[in-house]
């Protein structure tokens, strides 16, 4: 299993140094960064499967490190953590795209629950995403479904001109012949073939 990166962001040492001692281990890397502006360098220059960041910092807080991280990679995990009494802004922060949120001081077995949880949801956009990239087309009648529209494998199946037109907008589709259907159909009706195509033959 590939080892799973961890961006640790608060600005007090003693919680950097507790957590990231707690959460190290064989399958996850931690990575600290002591402020909001070390922790959006961080994410620019590098990629990480999961931020964990507090939330009130001096400076850039957890909201623009939250922004950033999603802005970089959607996939990215945002875990917030916040002290008591911080609970509307961490609604907030749900509201912009954070995947969980923890309040301080964190239990340890509770916290790598919630790390688990997260990189569950992460391979599952993963998958969704590379399913998205599919177009699926039938192999006979060479109707394409959209799925845009209907959820996955529940979408409408459309002729490819109606699925340019309708589901894509396109606003007119061009008829005409490529070069190999061109040289396949030329070859098809030259001397020798009694001047028929080949779909007059059959």
């Amino acid at each position: 299993m590939k080892m799973k990166s961890l961006l640790l962001v608060d600005d007090e040492q003693i919680i950097r140094n507790s957590l990231s001692r707690e959460l190290a281990n064989d399958a996850l890397e931690v990575t600290t960064a002591a402020s909001g502006e070390e922790a959006v360098a961080r994410i620019n220059k590098g990629c990480f499967d999961l931020v964990m960041t507090d939330l009130l910092m001096p400076g850039i807080d957890g909201f623009q490190v939250l922004k950033v991280a999603k802005k970089k990679n959607v996939q990215t995990m945002v875990i917030i953590l916040t002290g008591y009494g911080d609970m509307e802004s961490t609604i907030d922060a749900l509201r912009l795209g954070a995947d969980d949120f923890l309040q301080k001081p964190c239990d340890t077995d509770e916290l790598l629950y919630r790390i688990s949880n997260c990189f569950a949801k992460q391979e599952l956009l993963k998958k969704v995403t590379l399913y998205e990239k599919f177009l699926p087309v039938c192999s006979y009648c060479k109707k394409i479904r959209d799925d845009q529209h209907g959820g996955h494998g529940k979408g409408r199946w459309y002729s490819p001109e109606e699925y340019f037109t309708k589901a894509k907008g396109v606003v007119r589709v061009s008829h005409g012949c490529c070069p190999d259907c061109y040289v396949e159909q030329m070859q098809s009706i030259l001397p020798g073939n009694g001047g028929q195509t080949e779909f007059e033959k059959t």
